[in-house]
């Protein structure tokens, strides 16, 4: 049986800090983006449900595959097994909003 990696991705987005668990990380045909699938959560079957985790899952819902900008990634770990998905804010919150940009 092939041995699957799991791997936790952590990255910027929109003023959060996103932890996210993933079985296929892979440069992307895009240059400049970093290609993320197959996520995993926890099983729904769990009698404790985490309402962080279940905003993850309910947000990337029917996604098979996402694209980062690598600018945006924080870092990419091989673990060993999965752990808690979650949504943070950035340390320090910063004082000057960027202006948008097209």
């Amino acid at each position: 049986m092939a041995d699957k990696h799991i791997y936790r991705v952590i990255f910027h987005n929109q003023g959060k800090v996103y932890e996210l668990y993933a079985r296929e990380v892979s440069q992307a045909a895009m240059m400049g983006f970093v290609e993320v699938g197959d996520l995993v959560f926890g099983e729904k079957s769990e009698l404790l449900v985490d309402p962080a985790e279940e905003r993850l899952r309910s947000e990337f819902d029917g996604v098979r595959r996402f694209y980062i900008p690598v600018a945006a990634v924080v870092r990419i770990d091989q673990v060993e097994k999965r752990g808690k998905a979650r949504i943070s804010a950035v340390e320090g919150g910063a004082k000057v909003t960027p202006f948008p940009s097209p």
